[in-house]
């Protein structure tokens, strides 16, 4: 975003190109970045295009990216192009933020549960075990169950800390496998309430790309590869695949998006509408603008409702545990008297 947006300016204000490149790469203070600038700048100075500089460094620039600077290469409106790209990466950024937002204080609710509980159960029950001796036979059963847990994280932690980490690097290492990541992206696509949320996604972050792609004059194939390349998910990702065969075919986008099952039918039927009228570029950006909205909205509700849930669960568990200590001391203050 900053190399894009002071391009962009620098353009705008009537700066040639490799001059521009130059003047970034002085007053760039990242290192990384500016061995980035500088190899355009020498690539450009030697008479390379500028979309041809980029393909050398995909580790910054995706072929999204590179697809609309050769487009705007080709068609004398660089500055253009930059700009959109700029406004794309701010929305995908609104994006994330809105995502990580709709998560932090259920996340933070969970892990304050947690710390709650091992704290009683590490701290607070073994003071009263010995006291609890006495009447052991009488204990309710929630009060043994959680002593023997209590005692079995006190004198096991090295096992159970042991076994859990052991796990979690079996599952992790799962997950990065191609089975794994397979695995997880059909579930985000067919759990209930969690696949309308991931599509949603999917569809804002593709239809943004290949909009902003088909307004520039990038051809429809080339709009489906960058598409393809944008969303991490397989199953995504292959029907992406599939859509680029079928157009190369000649059956058309409107046929190629019908194939896909999980494509919500008000998406197919305006992507067909705007393939017949000649607007697709419009249609994929109303559509990534209104799922957008769609979202925001949805990752609200879900929070509001989520929020007090979280804290009910969280207030039956804390409850139950201090139940299972209360109840026992009663009945200790009954035996005493």
């Amino acid at each position: 975003m900053f190399f894009t947006e002071r391009l962009a300016l620098l353009l705008e204000t009537g700066g040639a190109l490799q001059p521009s490149l130059q003047s970034l790469h002085e007053q760039t203070d990242n290192p990384m970045l500016a061995e980035i600038i500088g190899s355009l700048a020498e690539e450009v100075l030697a008479g390379q295009s500028f979309s041809q500089a980029l393909a050398k460094h995909p580790e910054m620039f995706s072929s999204t990216y590179i697809n609309l600077i050769n487009a705007g290469e080709q068609g004398g409106f660089m500055d253009r192009v930059l700009n959109e790209l700029l406004n794309m990466e701010k929305k995908q950024e609104e994006l994330r933020v809105t995502v990580r937002s709709a998560l932090a204080y259920p996340s933070f609710l969970m892990c304050f549960s947690a710390a709650v509980i091992l704290f009683i159960l590490l701290v607070v029950f073994p003071k009263f075990g010995v006291l609890f001796d006495s009447i052991r036979d009488q204990l309710p059963i929630s009060t043994v169950l959680l002593l023997f847990l209590s005692n079995g994280l006190r004198d096991y932690w090295y096992v159970i800390f042991s076994g859990l980490l052991a796990i979690t690097l079996l599952v992790n290492n799962w997950l990065k496998s191609p089975a794994g990541h397979e695995t997880v992206d059909r579930f985000k696509l067919r759990l209930p309430l969690i696949k309308d949320i991931f599509i949603q996604i999917y569809l804002i972050q593709s239809l943004r790309v290949m909009g902003l792609s088909l307004a520039n004059g990038v051809s429809v194939i080339d709009s489906l590869a960058s598409c393809r390349d944008v969303v991490n998910n397989l199953v995504f990702r292959r029907f992406m695949s599939q859509a680029i065969k079928y157009v190369s075919d000649g059956k058309g986008i409107g046929a190629a998006f019908d194939k896909g099952t999980f494509i919500p039918s008000m998406v197919r039927q305006m992507i067909k509408t705007g393939e017949e009228s000649g607007n697709l570029a419009l249609v994929m950006k109303r559509i990534a603008d209104f799922y957008e909205r769609e979202l925001e909205n949805k990752l609200a509700l879900l929070t509001k409702i989520i929020e007090p849930l979280m804290l009910l669960v969280m207030g039956v568990v804390v409850g139950l545990i201090v139940s299972s200590l209360i109840l026992p001391i009663f009945k200790l203050s009954r035996a005493v008297h």
